[in-house]
């Protein structure tokens, strides 16, 4: 079984709209390692139609440039794009695909293909990324918290009556104070109150 995982820019107070207004001066050598580690070995993309159209606008030409970033633009286009839409789709960019169904069926069949030793990586796609979350289809998050409160644009978690709760597998701090945390979904943390709590408080 094929494993799951997202990568997201995050901002301190939740925003993962818009990254390219705000990301690009935190992007440093431990970035770009972070980044080479997790879409830059992917084999296989999950995309929603917002970030393709994003990623096919720009990846493409930057690889026919020839320029510094080529080899990773070519990573992106040899890798296997399947994109979640609810509208038909036409694709330029080579190796890409139209998921059948929405994002849970989409997972749920790649979950299922034989496991490659790579996993299938999202990059952005936010929609998805909150219907694998809320699906238990996501084996793990992968957020770039960076130092900023952006104040406006969308969040990663909008407000809903159940929680989310993960469990922080690893967390790396840059020079630059961006937190690089890697999450996996956990069971509830249970029932708790103050009273609680008050046990651990320091008694004076």
């Amino acid at each position: 079984m094929r494993k799951i995982k997202a990568q997201l820019f995050i901002s301190l107070d939740g925003v993962v709209e818009a990254p390219d207004q705000w990301h690009f001066p935190y992007f440093n050598d431990e970035m770009g390692a972070a980044v080479d580690a997790t879409l830059g070995q992917a084999d296989t993309l999950l995309l929603g139609r917002r970030t393709y159209d994003s990623f096919a606008g720009a990846w493409p030409g930057r690889e026919a440039a020839g320029g510094e970033d080529a080899p990773f633009a070519k990573v992106l286009g040899d890798a296997r794009k399947i994109v979640v839409s609810n509208r038909r789709l036409d694709f330029t960019w080579r190796n890409s695909e139209q998921a059948d169904g929405g994002p849970a069926e989409a997972a749920a069949a790649l979950r299922a293909e034989p496991d490659t030793g790579a996993p299938v990586w999202i990059s952005g796609s936010v929609s998805v990324v909150r219907h694998l979350l809320a699906a238990g289809l996501l084996d793990e998050l992968n957020l770039l918290v960076h130092p900023i409160a952006v104040r406006k644009g969308m969040r990663l978690f909008e407000e809903a009556d159940a929680s989310v709760p993960l469990e922080l597998l690893s967390c790396e701090t840059f020079r630059t104070g961006v937190l690089n945390l890697f999450y996996a979904p956990a069971a509830g943390p249970g029932a708790g109150t103050y009273e609680d709590a008050k046990t651990h408080l320091p008694q004076h």
